[in-house]
This record gives C-alpha cells, sequence and structure tokens, in this order.
C-alpha cells in the first residue's frame, strides 16, 4: 500500500484577506485533496472557497469511493452549496470559486482528479511534469484557438477572466481525469491556485522539486521565488502538496527530521 506526505502553504500575497482555502482527509485506504480559490463583489470569496473545501471533504468523508463519477458528484455538490449560499439571503455578494480536487485509492494505486476554474493540478513523475489540468478560463480558449501561444496564459490582460466556477447560474463546466491513473511510487501530485503558478514556469517547478524533493521544502522554495516576484498588490497563492513516498524521500525525511 503507497504511503503519501501532505504539505501545504497558502499566504495572504498582497490582498486584504486570503480567499484561497484548501484541505484534505484520509481513511486507511483511500483520500481526498482540495483547494479551492474564491472571489465575491463584496469580500465573500473567503466564504465560498471555504464551502467548497468543507462541501467536498465532507461529501468524500461519507462515500470515500475513488471514482471519476465520484469527483464529479463531489464538485456538483459544492456548486450547489455555493449556490444555495448566495441565494438564501446570507449574503448579497456575487461570490464563486474555482476548485480542484484529488482522489487516490492506496489499495489499488489509482488516482481520479478534477477541477473547475483556473485552480491547476500538476503531476510530476521522476521530476518531470506528467499530466496538468487545463484551465477554464478566456485566455486558455484562445490559445486552444491558435491566437496565441502558452505564455499568453500568464501575460494577457484578460487572464483571469474565467469560463466556468462554482456559484454561476445555470450549468457549470467541470473537467475530469477521463479514467483512474496509475500511481507510482515516487509521485507528486502539486494542487494551486493562479497566484501560486502565475509567477512561476513549469520548468521552475521541475527545477524545484529536484533541489528539493521532500514536499515541505520544495513548496517554501517556490514560495520564496513567488514573494520575490510578486508585484504590490499580488493575488493570494496558496498549494497543495501531495508525495507517494519512495525509499529515498523516506530516508531524506528521516536524515531532515
Amino acid at each position: 500500500m503507497l504511503e503519501f506526505d501532505t504539505c501545504y502553504i497558502s499566504e495572504i500575497g498582497g490582498r486584504q484577506r486570503n480567499e484561497d482555502a484548501c484541505g484534505y482527509w484520509q481513511s486507511g485506504s483511500s483520500g481526498c485533496w482540495v483547494l479551492s480559490d474564491g472571489a465575491g463583489g463584496h469580500g465573500s470569496g473567503d466564504v465560498a472557497s471555504r464551502l467548497v473545501v468543507q462541501t467536498v471533504l465532507h461529501g468524500f468523508r461519507s462515500r470515500p469511493e475513488v471514482s471519476c463519477g465520484q469527483a464529479l458528484a463531489l464538485l456538483q455538490a459544492a456548486q450547489e452549496a455555493v449556490v444555495w449560499e448566495k441565494t438564501s439571503g446570507a449574503t448579497r455578494d456575487d461570490m464563486h470559486a474555482t476548485a480542484v480536487v484529488l482522489l487516490i485509492d492506496r489499495d489499488s494505486a489509482q488516482a481520479v482528479f478534477a477541477h473547475v476554474g483556473d485552480s491547476r493540478l500538476y503531476h510530476f513523475r521522476q521530476g518531470r511534469i506528467l499530466s496538468q489540468t487545463r484551465d477554464h478560463s478566456l485566455v486558455q480558449q484562445m490559445v486552444d484557438a491558435g491566437f496565441g501561444g502558452t505564455e499568453m496564459i500568464r501575460r494577457h490582460p484578460k487572464r483571469s477572466l474565467l469560463t466556468s466556477a462554482m456559484g454561476a447560474a445555470g450549468r457549470v463546466e467541470m473537467s475530469v481525469s477521463p479514467q483512474p491513473l496509475p500511481v507510482l511510487a515516487g509521485d507528486v501530485f502539486l494542487l494551486c491556485s493562479d497566484g501560486w503558478w502565475e509567477l512561476l514556469q513549469e520548468a521552475e517547478m521541475e527545477a524545484a522539486l529536484e533541489r528539493h524533493p521532500v514536499g515541505a521544502r520544495w513548496l517554501a522554495d517556490m514560495a520564496a521565488t513567488i514573494r520575490n516576484r510578486a508585484p504590490a498588490g499580488h493575488d493570494n497563492y496558496s498549494a497543495l502538496c501531495v508525495s507517494s513516498l519512495d525509499d529515498r524521500t523516506v530516508m531524506l525525511e528521516r536524515s531532515q527530521a
């Protein structure tokens, strides 16, 4: 059975409050990790993101199943919770949130992930990115249509315009891995908000992971780079790291404990 190490960083950046939220829960044989980035017209983004995280974790604890259908069901429940909060009179804000969810079955060594918006999941194997989610954003659509290269996603003035978000009225686009993915010892998953990946190129994430295979030190290295580059008023930035431990990582953890 695979063993996993979890660590996270969530920073306020240059904003008045931190509207990012993340959390995780593991049973004996499975686990759920979730990260959400909230936004609201009058500051209720933190309410939306916490509601997403709480709803996803509660749903998984009630039914700890690792499947594509379960990942979508958890996101749909979170969507309904945010919409209910908006329409119940508890807030008059047009709050919404992104979400990214990772589910892992430790017995079968399989993972499923799903997301809404531009919070991302990266899957690393042997220090290199094996796969990553594609943003639900206007600029991602422009890149996919051939109107520019991937550098637009970080530089375009409309890069923050989402085409799908939790809390939107009507149908919300949700993307899920097409089938469960095999997880090997040494694999690393990174769930992060746009405030994190916007200031870090993927090659820099890989280089930092090569320097620091232990998750907490890897996140700290990347966070230091973000702090050095972040302009005044920069967005909150958060990341949740899930590492499938191999013998080398276990030895590093013990030597650095």
